[in-house]
């Protein structure tokens, strides 16, 4: 079977368990966009894992990890994860494919997305980017200015094409961020040095995955982020800089649509976001506190505090449209036990208006109150169950009334964070 995961809030929802368990059943893992802006918290044999670029599934013996062209690729980044990797006795060599399509980040990406920033707070205009580069250099791809790995196989091609781009950007630099401006040399005898240890995983990826389903292996492509932070569909301009809904997995992979038999989407049991943007259930401050420090709600990447709020049925209704999915995973169900009530949002109001769908306007996303119904909470610790029927009845209650939200099947339930701690459906 090949499946999709996606995030279906504003990321963080706990999709790096999911792709543990379902990559134990998997062949092929494949990350498909995004960067090291995002991360990926795996507890694999007592210990914990957070990845950034290259896929969980490189945790399990045996499994054929791949990024894919969708992805933009920070060496630094990269490599800094292997050598982690290899140190603690997991094999990546032979492992791990990268598309020789994928789009190399450089330091003048992430020079220009810190300057940009420092601007846009001094406007109180800030999108909450994690500054490593990755908008800028989307951009560059959007506007062909980009560099990418197969470049490399050509030292005289990649001289002349970094020496061009570099020439640009330092102009902006000097002329819009009053920064001198970066050494021409010095980026490239850095990036020259990765040459030959890139190239050694380079692949054509498409080509691979291709292949691999035509020989019956089971392919799990990841997603980055969440629905809420697709730069077409979500929040914007307060979204990520790629498709971080099901439309990214195809063309950031190269496979076909036809290849796909299930598409799962992957929820809290309530509603986080990091980083700036409207949030019409976010907590008051106690119940927020409380949230942060049971969920551990702090950013894998950034480390930033999660903003929580409760379970918002709203945008995990546009996730299901959007995505088209077909079942569902609720994580982090044991972090409401003890709440005598728990809050859903079905729908928003603005003025006397009722808005059962997410407005694409987020000016009129920020104007948005949420319409709640209230359930009675559960006081059991359900971090120690396993069987959908030893689950309090107010917790199947409750999961139950998401189910009919959403009108998606739940197939899977976390109560805690190590691989036991699940239900499935």
């Amino acid at each position: 079977m090949n499946r999709i995961l996606i995030g279906a809030q504003w990321g963080d929802e706990g999709k790096g368990k999911i792709i543990d368990l379902l990559a134990q059943k998997s062949d092929v893992i494949v990350r498909y966009q995004g960067g090291n802006n995002a991360g990926h918290t795996v507890k694999f044999d007592d210990e914990k894992f957070i990845l950034h670029l290259i896929p969980s599934g490189i945790l399990h013996p045996g499994k054929i990890c791949v990024i894919g062209n969708g992805v933009v690729l920070d060496p630094a980044a990269f490599f800094e994860e292997v050598d982690v990797l290899e140190s603690k006795g997991i094999r990546v060599r032979g492992r791990l494919l990268i598309s020789d399509a994928a789009h190399l980040l450089f330091p003048y990406h992430k020079l220009m997305d810190q300057l940009r920033e420092e601007s846009l707070v001094k406007k109180k205009g800030m999108i909450g980017t994690t500054k490593k580069g990755i908008g800028p250099c989307y951009a560059d791809k959007m506007a062909r200015l980009g560099i990418r790995i197969s470049d490399l196989r050509n030292p005289g091609y990649f001289k002349e094409r970094l020496a061009a781009v570099l020439k640009e950007r330092n102009e902006i630099l000097r002329k819009i961020y009053k920064h001198p401006g970066l050494s021409f040399q010095e980026v490239f005898s850095r990036y020259n040095s990765y040459r030959k240890r890139l190239l050694d995983f380079a692949a054509d990826t498409s080509l691979y995955l291709y292949q691999a389903s035509r020989k019956g292996k089971s392919i799990l492509f990841e997603g980055a982020q969440g629905t809420m932070l697709d730069v077409d569909h979500g929040t914007y301009p307060y979204v990520t800089s790629s498709n971080a809904t099901v439309g990214g997995a195809i063309a950031g992979s190269g496979v076909s649509p036809t290849l796909i038999d299930k598409v799962m989407g992957v929820v809290k049991a309530y509603t986080t976001r990091v980083g700036e943007g409207p949030f019409p259930t976010q907590f008051p401050p106690k119940l927020m506190e409380t949230i942060q420090t049971k969920g551990e709600e702090y950013g894998s990447t950034t480390g930033r505090p999660r903003r929580c709020g409760w379970f918002d049925a709203v945008i995990a209704r546009h996730a299901v449209r959007i995505n088209g999915l077909d079942e569902l995973a609720v994580m982090k169900l044991d972090v409401l036990s003890g709440l005598s009530e728990i809050k859903i949002a079905r729908a928003y109001r603005i003025g006397s208006k009722i808005y059962r769908d997410y407005p694409s306007s987020t000016f009129d996303f920020s104007k948005c109150r949420p319409v709640y119904e209230t359930l009675r909470g559960w006081q059991e610790d359900v971090s120690g169950i396993q069987r959908w029927k030893d689950l309090p009845e107010r917790a199947r209650c409750y999961l139950k009334r998401l189910e009919a939200l959403l009108e998606t099947p739940i197939k899977i339930v976390s109560v805690g964070s190590k691989r036991a701690q699940t239900i499935f459906l």
